[in-house]
């Protein structure tokens, strides 16, 4: 039997934490987004990749990685997949060939149109204010802003 009593440390109560709802909110979308780029074929962060390439093509493992907030080793693995699955392309640089190159496929670009309608499709699906979500994001951002300068 669980008892309850006051905590001795209210700051350790899962309530009281702030990454809690962002932990549990990541977790809670990926899910409504799942079924929609699984028509799509491809993953949640697949999807990601696409989005920074489509915004600006023909970017460098360590700028997608910046983007992204991945650790390239992490994301290495992932282009590799996208790249046999014939949505980027991957090259040296002639610049710099430690820097590998990459690129949107015809196939990454017909798939932008599909993926077009997904955020309507989410925004509809949870039922929540489109100025709410507006405002939340703003605010998400700007408290990304200030935990990547607390580095």
């Amino acid at each position: 039997m669980i008892k309850s009593h006051e905590p001795e440390y209210p700051q350790l109560l899962l309530t009281n934490q702030l990454c809690f709802p962002f932990y549990a909110a990541s977790m809670l979308i990926t899910r409504h987004y799942q079924p929609l780029l699984d028509e799509l074929g491809i993953t949640y962060p697949q999807y990601l990749v696409l989005m920074v390439l489509w915004e600006k093509d023909n970017l460098t493992v360590g700028q997608i990685s910046n983007e992204l907030l991945l650790n390239t080793n992490t994301l290495t693995p992932l282009l590799k997949r996208m790249e046999k699955g014939g949505l980027i392309s991957r090259t040296r640089s002639s610049k710099d060939e430690r820097q590998v190159l990459i690129a949107i496929t015809p196939i990454g670009w017909e798939l932008r149109i599909r993926a077009a309608l997904i955020p309507q499709q989410i925004m509809e699906k949870v039922n929540y204010p489109l100025s709410d979500a507006i405002t939340l994001m703003k605010d998400i951002n700007k408290f990304l802003i200030a935990l990547k300068k607390s580095k």
